[in-house]
């Protein structure tokens, strides 16, 4: 049976793939910061499907937290197969209204802990020839979104040429960019989401099974859903000037993830 961890399993995505891979089987290595949270989603995945749902309890915002997670990604006697680099979070404000600490925190989360954690996961995952990690990012990586936008372009390009690099190794790599999803993610920036159109919601469970399904056909880019394909058609034809106007009134206020 093959084991697979998510960083920000309790909530969102993450809960969503700790839904779906328990119920195919695969025994799972629940990663966040809240013990409690993790105990209850451990058991009761456990109970519902039963696999093993070990809990790790860890702040990715921390080198502790990091480095936590990296040492059990190292444990090739409990292999890892699978890593869904999730944990993520937004801050509400433009540049320069938010806090310095905060960009930073940001940047550890989504950039340090993506690289690190990929590279812990790879090495064992590569010497077995085999495994396979999904790396969250999102539709803000390309339109200009302030640092949101920027760390998530950071994982969608480290992702993929990493994938390059691993080419015929039997490791696979994936950035997975969703558009609005309907989670704890804005509610906990503290972020509106009155003025987001009933249209540009994501489920979370049909977005991992499209996630999961590009995985397997060898994506190193999976953008999981045809409305947000064609608007990022769009965005590809359309001047950054203009992209950039469009982002200040609404991405950065509103944020998908």
């Amino acid at each position: 049976m093959t084991t697979a961890l998510i960083t920000g399993s309790t909530a969102g995505i993450g809960a969503a793939f700790a839904r779906r891979l328990a119920s195919d089987g695969h025994n799972l290595v629940l990663v966040a910061r809240d013990t409690k949270r993790l105990g209850e989603q451990a058991t009761e995945l456990h109970d519902r499907h039963g696999i093993e749902a070990e809990v790790l309890t860890a702040d990715l915002a921390t080198d502790d937290g990091i480095e936590a997670v990296a040492a059990r990604l190292s444990d090739r006697k409990n292999a890892v197969d699978l890593l869904i680099n999730n944990a993520g979070f937004a801050n509400k404000g433009l540049y320069l209204e938010v806090p310095m600490a905060d960009e930073l925190k940001m940047l550890k989360v989504h950039c340090e802990a993506v690289l690190r954690l990929t590279s812990a996961a790879v090495e064992s995952m590569r010497a077995r020839g085999r495994g396979g990690v999904v790396n969250v990012a999102s539709v803000a990586a390309f339109v200009p979104r302030g640092t949101y936008g920027a760390s998530k372009a950071w994982v969608v390009q480290f992702t993929q040429g990493a994938a390059k690099d691993l080419a015929g190794s039997g490791v696979r790599l994936m950035a997975l960019c969703p558009g609005f999803v309907r989670t704890e993610f804005h509610e906990r920036a503290g972020m509106g989401t009155d003025n987001i159109p009933n249209w540009m919601w994501l489920d979370a469970d049909k977005l991992v099974t499209s996630a999961l399904a590009d995985l397997a056909r060898g994506k190193s880019l999976s953008i999981p859903d045809p409305r947000y394909k064609a608007l990022m058609g769009v965005v590809k034809v359309t001047p950054r000037r203009l992209l950039g106007g469009v982002s200040s009134k609404t991405g950065r206020k509103y944020g998908p993830q």
